[in-house]
């Protein structure tokens, strides 16, 4: 039989992908990445995580500037005004930035960009194009695409994804977003700020699905404070489009009458699916579960030898971060090292304003296990808080009662998504809710809240 081309061939370039195929060729492997974009980056460098928070900085600007929040500040603006191609195109850059430099990484490690769509024709062989390649390990890292709602046509005109949101050329006069998820409140918010009247229809009877109830009750409340409207315990049946406005019809998740809603966009944010379709999959010997996804070992192997899976093709969050941190375990694991993700310590944030983040149990969790302590301190007793005119929001650290180990941190705060990385780390490590309290934290910073909170566990805060 020939030789194998390659020691590594990864199937996709997103965070997952390109960070395997750069850790395994910094072991030595000879390493190649199939990627059918144009530019490398996935989904999250081109039309996910970095062009919405390119969006989500320069609406937060905008915003401070024209709600007279900067004038108190004694920042005044003479003739506002919104430049919004020039929004997006500080968007495009950043996109074009990043995924350039992705490109530069392969050819520094040398890995190989196979340009083109990969189907599997057994078990260790693929086709890109009209190339054939052998290679020893197979890593599948596709990555997820938009969930479909029936009855509801996406155009990228008038009906968006994430994607369509990202590039629409003016602002809604009223956006109807489905789903009050991570990425319906983040494009929701975007152009909530920059003057959209917003509708956030979800289905569920809170906005915010897995993450702790508390936080989604108080999440909520900020967003209607903000102007956002929301429509819970609500399904979308259908949405039609006449000319410049789409007509969604509602009725409740429950049951009961419908009704119709108006609006000048709409935008589809109810979830997202593994891309394993086209892959041929059954061709290498592999089934996928019943939601569609690869079943891996803890080492991320799959059912077939020298075949791996990772990021959002694989049960579990789909997160950039987890991707990325399975694609340097993975890559390891291959190259005969330990990789290990420890998948009970995977951080989520939302980044709305403020941030929302989260690592670990919720405290609803936490308690159908045993028996927890809770503190909670609020941003507004933090005076690097209340010095940048930012009251909204809490840190919240969960601690099994017995053993005071952190189970669970939870926070509302404009750095949330910074602040959450001490909590990952002080639970990667196995800390006690006294090992956080009793660290020194620079002051003033945001960071005192979760000393505080971790205080608050102890029954002891001292600002509150």
């Amino acid at each position: 039989m020939a030789d194998y081309d390659f020691d590594v061939l990864v199937i996709g370039s997103g965070p997952g992908g390109y960070v395997a195929a750069i850790r395994a060729a910094q072991l030595g492997l000879k390493t190649a990445c199939a990627e059918s974009r144009a530019t490398l980056g996935g989904t999250c460098l081109n039309v996910g995580c970095i062009p919405s928070k390119a969006l989500l900085h320069a609406s937060e600007l905008f915003s401070e500037a024209q709600t007279g929040a900067l004038a108190k500040l004694g920042v005044k603006i003479e003739g506002l005004s919104l430049d919004l191609e020039t929004m997006h195109g500080q968007r495009k850059d950043a996109v074009k930035q990043l995924t350039g430099g992705v490109e530069y990484l392969f050819k520094k490690n040398k890995i190989e960009w196979l340009k083109g769509h990969a189907t599997f024709t057994g078990a260790d062989t693929v086709t890109v194009g009209d190339r054939s390649v052998r290679a020893k390990n197979i890593i599948v890292a596709t990555g997820s695409s938009v969930t479909p709602l029936p009855g509801v046509a996406i155009d990228q005109e008038r009906i968006v994804d994430s994607t369509g949101a990202l590039e629409l050329p003016e602002v809604p006069s009223h956006l109807v977003v489905i789903g009050g998820g991570v990425i319906g409140l983040e494009l929701g918010s975007v152009w909530r700020r920059v003057g959209a009247k917003v509708t956030v229809v979800e289905y569920l009877d809170q906005i915010l699905p897995g993450m702790d109830g508390e936080v989604r009750k108080e999440a909520n409340k900020i967003f209607k404070k903000q102007g956002l409207e929301f429509k819970l315990g609500t399904k979308v049946t259908k949405a039609e489009r006449n000319g410049d406005s789409v007509t969604l019809t509602v009725e409740p998740a429950a049951g009961g009458a419908a009704e119709t809603i108006e609006a000048s966009h709409v935008l589809v944010a109810i979830g997202r699916r593994a891309n394993t379709e086209g892959l041929d999959l059954d061709k290498a010997g592999l089934a996928l579960n019943a939601r569609g996804q690869i079943e891996t070992d803890h080492d991320f192997a799959t059912s077939v030898p020298g075949i791996w899976a990772i990021g959002d093709v694989i049960p579990g969050p789909m997160l950039a971060h987890k991707a990325e941190d399975e694609g340097i375990a993975v890559a390891e694991n291959i190259a005969g090292l330990t990789g290990i993700v420890n998948h009970d310590v995977i951080p989520s944030v939302v980044y709305t304003s403020p941030e929302i983040a989260g690592v670990g149990l919720t405290e609803e969790q936490a308690k159908e296990r045993g028996a927890v302590k809770v503190g909670k301190f609020p941003m507004l007793a933090n005076s690097r808080a209340k010095t940048n005119h930012e009251p909204d929001g809490f840190v919240k650290v969960i601690a099994d009662a017995a053993s005071d180990r952190v189970l669970g941190v939870w926070a509302i705060a404009s750095v949330a998504g910074t602040m959450i990385a001490q909590a990952a780390q002080a639970m990667e490590l196995g800390a006690s809710s006294e090992d956080i309290a009793y660290t020194c934290h620079a002051h003033p910073t945001h960071s005192e809240a979760m000393k505080e909170a971790a205080m608050a566990v102890l029954g002891k805060p001292i600002h509150i």
